[in-house]
C-alpha cells in the first residue's frame, strides 16, 4: 500500500454517527453502510477515518511505523494523555519493555498452570446455578471467574477492589468520542487512576501478585518507576469487561441458535472453534483508533499525516469479503483469524486467560444444559464494548 497524489484519490465521506445510542446497540447496518462505502471513509461528525474491511483493519493494526500507539488509540485527546506511556499507548522498545512485563504471568505455559483452579472454580459455578435454572447470565454466570480468578492474581489490596468492575467499564467508555458517556466517564477513572497511584504500591499488594511483580520490574530498572500506576490499569481494566462481555455473548448465541449448541454438546471438541465465532460475532472491544504518522494509503484512499483512523474491530469480522455469510452463527467456522483480540504488537496480552475461562465454563455446560432460554435482555450502551447489562436466562438440563 504505497502512497499516490492524494490529488488523484477519492476520499469517501459519511455523515453517520457511529456513537449514537441506536448504532452502539446495533452496529451492523452502520458497519456495512462504511464497508460499502470504501476501504476507510472520513466520518464527517469526528474528524476521523473510519477502517471497516478486514484487511484495512489488519493492515492499520500491523503497520505502527504508520499507525503508531504512541499518541495515544482513543477517540479523544484528554484520555491519549492520560494514558500515554502505558502498555497500550506505547510503540518500539518502550511497548515491548512494559508488555514483557505484564506478559509474564499471561503466557501459555503460565496460563496451563492456572487450568485446575479455574476448571474447578467453573464445575462449581455451573452446577450450583444448573440446579437453580434460573439465573442472570452476566452477574451469576459471566463476571464470576474473571473477577475471583484477576483479583486475586492482580494482587489489589481489599479496600476498593469492589470497584474494579465499575473502573473497568468507565475506563473503557472514556475512550470514545467526546461525547456525554466519555465526558461522564471521567470522574471514575480519575477514582482508578488515584487508586493505582495510592493504593496499589508496595506494602499494600499481595506478595508475589501481578501488580507486585510490575513495581520488583521497576525496581530492577526494567520499566520506569513512574509508568506503574499506567502500567496497573493493564490488569485492573482489560482483563474484566472484555471476558464477562464474551461470556454472556456466547450464551446469547446459543439461546438464539440452539442447532448450534447441539453440535457443540454431541462434539465438545468444537468448543474452541465455537469461542472464535463467538468472538468474531461479538467481538467485546468494537473498535480503537490509531493516528497516523505518514500520508498512507490504503487500497486507493490517502490518510494524511496527523490525522486519526479509527479501527472497527466489530465491522471487519463481519466483513463478507473475508467471511462468507458473516452474520450466520456457525460453530464449525473456526475464523481463528478474527480480530477481537486486535492483531500485531498489540495483540490483547490477556486472550489466553480469557480463552481458558470461556473454555472451562462451556466444557461443563455442555455437559449439564441442553437448552438457554432468554427471558430478558439488556445491552449495555457503551462507547466501545459490546455485550450485555442483564441476560436472564432460564436453562433446561
Amino acid at each position: 500500500m504505497t502512497p499516490t497524489p492524494q490529488s488523484t484519490v477519492r476520499r469517501p465521506t459519511s455523515d453517520l454517527d457511529v456513537y449514537s445510542d441506536e448504532a452502539l446497540l446495533n452496529p451492523w447496518p452502520g458497519y456495512r453502510e462504511l464497508r460499502d462505502a470504501g476501504p476507510v471513509v472520513f466520518l464527517e461528525r469526528y474528524g476521523m477515518y473510519a477502517a471497516t474491511r478486514y484487511d484495512a483493519v489488519s493492515h492499520v493494526l500491523r503497520s505502527p511505523e504508520v499507525f503508531p500507539s504512541s499518541e495515544g488509540v482513543m477517540m479523544n485527546d484528554e484520555m491519549n494523555q492520560v494514558l500515554r506511556g502505558n502498555t497500550l499507548c506505547s510503540d518500539g522498545e518502550a511497548h515491548s519493555a512494559s508488555r514483557r512485563v505484564i506478559v509474564r504471568p499471561l503466557t501459555p505455559k503460565a496460563v496451563r498452570l492456572l487450568q485446575d483452579d479455574i476448571r474447578a472454580q467453573a464445575r462449581k459455578l455451573v452446577e450450583e446455578l444448573t440446579g437453580r435454572r434460573e439465573f442472570d447470565a452476566v452477574t451469576d454466570l459471566a463476571q464470576y471467574l474473571p473477577v475471583t480468578i484477576v483479583s486475586n492474581l492482580v494482587g489489589l489490596p481489599e479496600e476498593g477492589r469492589e470497584r474494579m468492575l465499575v473502573w473497568a467499564s468507565e475506563m473503557f467508555n472514556c475512550f470514545g468520542p467526546p461525547n456525554d458517556r466519555t465526558r461522564d466517564s471521567f470522574v471514575v477513572l480519575g477514582e482508578m487512576m488515584e487508586y493505582a497511584t495510592t493504593q496499589a504500591v508496595p506494602g499494600k499488594l499481595r506478595p508475589g501478585s501481578w501488580a507486585e511483580a510490575i513495581h520488583g520490574a521497576a525496581a530492577r530498572g526494567e520499566v520506569p518507576a513512574d509508568k506503574c500506576p499506567v502500567m496497573m490499569i493493564d490488569y485492573m481494566g482489560p482483563s474484566l469487561d472484555t471476558t464477562i462481555f464474551a461470556i454472556s455473548s456466547a450464551v446469547w448465541l446459543f439461546a438464539r441458535h440452539p442447532d448450534q449448541w447441539d453440535l457443540v454438546r454431541e462434539d465438545p471438541s468444537l468448543i474452541p472453534s465455537a469461542i472464535n465465532e463467538v468472538l468474531r460475532m461479538e467481538a467485546p472491544i468494537q473498535d480503537f483508533s490509531r493516528s497516523v504518522a505518514v500520508d498512507h494509503e490504503i487500497d486507493g484512499v490517502v490518510l494524511p499525516a496527523g490525522s486519526r483512523v479509527i479501527a472497527f474491530y466489530g465491522a471487519a469480522n463481519r466483513d463478507e469479503r473475508r467471511y462468507p455469510d458473516p452474520d450466520r452463527f456457525d460453530v464449525r467456522r473456526n475464523p481463528t483469524d478474527h480480530l477481537a483480540f486486535g492483531a500485531g504488537p498489540h495483540t490483547c496480552v490477556g486472550m489466553n486467560l480469557a480463552r481458558l475461562e470461556m473454555r472451562a465454563l462451556f466444557e461443563v455446560l455442555v455437559e449439564r444444559v441442553t437448552r438457554f432460554e432468554i427471558r430478558s435482555e439488556q445491552r449495555a450502551l457503551h462507547n466501545i464494548l459490546r455485550g450485555f447489562a442483564r441476560l436472564d436466562v432460564t436453562v433446561h438440563v
